[in-house]
């Protein structure tokens, strides 16, 4: 009996793990998103590396270390964050979704905010609603400056279920849309608000995002 216990317990841990292969958490790996602008040409490149990757209690996590590049290959600044899995259910650190070009001069700033997670279910179906997600965080720069970021996802359907193809490969992806917030705050709010339509596939990422101000799309994971 012990012996049956502990080989169907060894499958159900099994079972949880094998469901989180999404690129954010294969170690070591480096991943990249083309961007283009509205006439779809490239204007730049978002680089993802992934390190850490621990599980522990039914949990994945990994460090993700993002930076982003102009169409000239010159760095316009970077962010660091901490992807989670549970049971097939992908949390990504919203940190991630903040703007780099915006929050460059508060790259060595004091940070206060709680981590934040837009989650991502195991099991998808058309016409689902997701749950919305936000994220608020009060930096202060070496030069004393100090700025509030919120970000506030709204509104996220399933409207569909599509066939995507990118440079890194084909998938049946879901079509997810939302809507987004991110006020930036330095004595004056700033806000940008933006709807979002991404394709997402479960048990691997999203690999195509698009808006009005352009496209970004998964080119390689190596």
């Amino acid at each position: 009996m012990r012996v049956l216990i502990f080989m169907l317990l060894l499958m159900i841990k099994s079972g949880i793990y094998a469901q989180c292969n999404y690129y954010y958490l294969q170690n070591n790996k480096t991943v990249t998103m083309a961007m283009y602008d509205r006439k779809g040409n490239q204007d730049g490149k978002y680089v993802y590396k992934v390190s850490g990757v621990t599980k522990a209690g039914g949990t994945t996590s990994a460090k993700v270390k993002s930076e982003v590049f102009d169409k000239k290959g010159k760095s316009l600044g970077g962010g660091a964050g901490t992807m989670q899995c549970k049971s097939g259910q992908l949390l990504i650190d919203m940190k991630m979704m903040m703007n780099p070009q915006q929050t460059q001069q508060f790259k060595n700033a004091e940070v206060d905010g709680k981590g934040a997670f837009m989650e991502y279910p195991s099991s998808l179906s058309v016409g689902e609603a997701l749950s919305d997600a936000n994220f608020n965080m009060d930096m202060k720069a070496e030069s004393g400056l100090i700025a509030n970021v919120s970000i506030d996802i709204t509104n996220r359907k399933v409207e569909a279920k599509e066939k995507i193809t990118t440079p890194a490969g084909s998938w049946d992806a879901y079509k997810i849309t939302y809507d987004s917030k991110m006020v930036m705050n330095m004595g004056i709010a700033i806000p940008m608000k933006i709807q979002m339509t991404e394709w997402f596939v479960p048990d691997f990422g999203v690999v195509k995002s698009m808006s009005k101000w352009g496209t970004q799309e998964l080119i390689s994971i190596e």
